[in-house]
Parts: structure tokens; C-alpha cells; sequence
């Protein structure tokens, strides 16, 4: 009776795996500065290895606690503002590269004044139509949060487990669609990544959000084989919320980056 649980929140056994992890990170994150300094990419990859490594466990651990009943009520409300205040530093993440972008649009650098009177886009920069793949993409992640929601809809109000997972691989083919397309328009850029700041901007902030697409794919296919695996019940599916909202918010950069680098900052 000492040992016995009379709360709602779980209790975590010590666990080495966040150690690991800032381990993990630390060598990867040093390794790709050696990396660029013209050395090795051993350590780099290494350090990647170990991060991946605890990605797996620990989530596997996560996903553990859930199917066990460990995932009260009260913690699942945890696990939802904790992903709220995840996706709320990613949006503070891609506003420093909308500053970016929109500082050298607004006050591009010229060579007779340091704040104004140069040109925007640089001069002999050939940007994309926004009117062909960017706006066939725009469309393919607009019908993959769709897809996304009928999945959502399908466990939560239905309990549909059929409807969901046919909506979620509806959902991950479309991203992965996505990033088929945004790798044939970088190939066919008429600008590089380096040498003038419009080319910079623009990769870094469409890479970036290329990244997140590919992380959520992967995110959207886990939870598919999870439900393949009868996981996910109408009252629990914290894993399957954070997926969603993930993909919404990937969702809604892409429509301000569509808006504002594609259409605004090329005109």
C-alpha cells in the first residue's frame, strides 16, 4: 500500500537516455563545424547515429506508456502543451528566416548605400514561376492536411480504424510527393546557395521547410503502422494529435512561404 499509485500523473523511472541524447547532439552538431572546416564527416555521423538511436528508444518507450495505461488523462495534457510549445518554437524558428528574407527584400544592400537603393531580386537572379511547381505543391500539401483530417476525423468521432489508416498513407504519399517535386525545382534553380543573399534566403527557408516535410512524413507513416497495429483508441491518440497538428503547421509555412517568397518576393 506505501507503493501504491493515488495520482494521476506518471512517474518516470531514471533513464540514461536524455544524457545520450545531449551527447548525441553535442557530437554531431561539433562534427559538422569540423565537417565544414574541411575535416572528416565521421564524427558528424556518428553523433547523428547516436541521436537517431534515442529518438527511436525513447519514443519507443513513449509509445510504451501509452498502450499500458500510463497516459492518464492528466498526462495527456501534458503531452499536448509540451507539443503546443514545440511547434510554437518552431514558429519562432521559421520567423528568423521570414526577417531574413524580408529585411534584404524591404533594404537590399547596394554598393553606393548601406541600407537602400539596391535591387530586389539581385540583379541577373532568375526566379521560380510561382505559377508551376510552387503552386502544384501548394496544392499537394493543401490535399495531404486534408487527407490528414479525415484521418483524424475517422479515429476520433468514428472510430474508423480503416478510414484512418487509408487516410494517413494518403496523407505521407502526398508528402512524399512533395518533396519529389521541390527536389526537381531546386535542380532546375537558375541561382546557387551561395553568393548572393537572395539565393541564401531562399534555401535556407524552403530547405528548412523541405526538412520539416520529410520529418513529418516520416511522422504521419509511424502512426499509420501504429494503427495497422491496432493502436489508437477515439479516446487515446495523443501520438496521432501531435502528427496532425505537426502537419497542419507544416502546412500553413508553406502557404506563407508561397505567399511571400514565391509570389511577393519575386515580383
Amino acid at each position: 500500500m506505501a507503493h501504491a499509485k493515488n495520482h494521476d500523473y506518471h512517474i518516470l523511472k531514471p533513464s540514461i537516455l536524455p544524457f545520450l541524447g545531449a551527447l548525441g547532439g553535442f557530437i554531431m552538431l561539433f562534427g559538422a563545424v569540423l565537417w565544414m572546416k574541411g575535416m572528416t564527416p565521421f564524427m558528424s555521423l556518428i553523433g547523428f547515429v547516436i541521436v537517431i538511436y534515442v529518438m527511436f528508444a525513447w519514443w519507443s518507450e513513449v509509445v510504451h506508456e501509452g498502450n499500458t495505461g500510463d497516459h492518464t488523462p492528466v498526462v495527456r495534457i501534458g503531452l499536448r502543451y509540451g507539443f503546443m510549445l514545440f511547434i510554437m518554437s518552431e514558429v519562432m524558428f521559421f520567423s528568423a528566416w521570414f526577417w531574413n528574407f524580408f529585411k534584404h527584400a524591404l533594404y537590399p544592400m547596394g554598393p553606393d548605400s548601406p541600407a537602400v537603393d539596391g535591387v530586389w531580386p539581385p540583379a541577373g537572379i532568375e526566379t521560380f514561376d510561382p505559377w508551376h511547381l510552387p503552386l502544384i505543391n501548394t496544392l499537394i500539401l493543401l490535399c495531404s492536411g486534408a487527407a490528414a483530417t479525415w484521418a483524424h476525423h475517422a479515429i476520433a468521432h468514428e472510430n474508423n480504424r480503416k478510414d484512418m489508416i487509408n487516410g494517413l498513407a494518403l496523407a505521407a504519399g502526398l508528402g512524399a510527393m512533395f518533396t519529389v517535386f521541390q527536389a526537381i525545382e531546386y535542380s532546375e534553380a537558375g541561382f546557387g546557395f551561395a553568393g548572393n543573399i537572395y539565393g541564401a534566403s531562399f534555401f535556407m527557408a524552403t530547405g528548412f521547410h523541405g526538412f520539416h516535410v520529410i520529418i513529418g512524413t516520416i511522422f504521419l507513416l509511424v502512426c499509420m503502422f501504429r494503427a495497422m497495429k491496432g493502436h489508437f483508441t477515439p479516446e487515446q491518440h495523443v501520438g496521432f494529435e501531435a502528427a496532425a497538428w505537426y502537419w497542419h503547421f507544416v502546412d500553413v509555412v508553406w502557404l506563407f512561404l508561397f505567399f511571400a517568397i514565391y509570389i511577393w518576393g519575386s515580383a
